[in-house]
Order: structure tokens, then sequence, then C-alpha cells
């Protein structure tokens, strides 16, 4: 994270940040980013985050664990138009080191600091064989429940 994005409103510290510069392809027929293209981005910034932690979709694979979403809570709070920039930050917020990861997600606008979204993603540790939940290996468990914020 760039020091210059330090200077907003985070809902936590020490925010997970990607930069989302919006798109034409993203925009809906109300001239407004489409709800898809923030589901989609709430997937790429939690990737992101995953993968600085050192998790990549390899290690899942080598492991046959992987993190499914179980369940999504969004706030869209205001419209983001094309050309917009967005913020988009999250953090890990819970992880019982065992089946259950929770993420927290903010976009801010960057021009004007506005918080456009709030979301909280829900995750369970499935088996990638088998699709069936399964307890955390190791290497989640340490990564993801050292990098719990609250």
């Amino acid at each position: 994270m760039s020091s210059e994005h330090l200077n907003y409103d985070w809902h936590l510290p020490a925010p997970h940040i990607l930069t989302w510069h919006v798109e034409k392809t993203q925009i809906d027929h109300y001239n407004h980013v489409n709800n898809v293209a923030y589901v989609s981005k709430l997937e790429q910034v939690a990737w992101s985050h995953s993968n600085k932690l050192g998790l990549t979709i390899e290690q899942y694979q080598h492991l046959d664990r992987g993190m499914a979403i179980s369940r999504h809570e969004i706030d869209y709070l205001a419209a983001a138009l094309m050309g917009d920039t967005l913020l988009c930050a999250t953090w890990i917020v819970e992880c019982d080191k065992r089946l259950k990861l929770a993420r927290r997600f903010q976009f801010i606008r960057e021009n004007d600091g506005k918080t456009m979204l709030q979301a909280k993603t829900e995750f369970v540790c499935i088996g990638l064989s088998d699709g069936k939940p399964k307890r955390m290996p190791k290497p989640f468990s340490e990564i993801y429940g050292a990098a719990k914020v609250i």
C-alpha cells in the first residue's frame, strides 16, 4: 500500500489495496458500474491479498484445499461511473483456524475519498477434489490466522 492511501478513511488498519480504473465494459444500462463487476473485484482483491500473504492457487491445488465463498453481504453506498478510480481494500477479520474465514472490504473513490461499497464475505475451507468441508491445512491456519486484523 502506498503512503498516499493512508490519507483515506479506512474502516480498519493496514488495508491490502488494489486500484481499479473503471472501464466501459464494466458499466450497466444505468451508466453505473454493474454489480457483477463489483463482485468480480471482490474476488480479485481477495486473491491478491492471499497471494501477498504467500498462498497461491498452486498451493491450494497441491494441498487439495480451497476457501469457498459461503456468504456475501454487500452494501452499495454510491454509484461508481466510467473513468472513476476506486481503491479496493480487504482485511481478514475472522479466522477460526479450522474451517471458517471472513473478509471485510471497503471500496473508496480515489478523487474524493467517498466510500462506494462495503462488504463482508464468509468462506469455508473445502477439499478441491470433492467440494466437501475440510479442516484448514496448517499453512492456511497459520497464514490466515496471523493476518487477522481484529
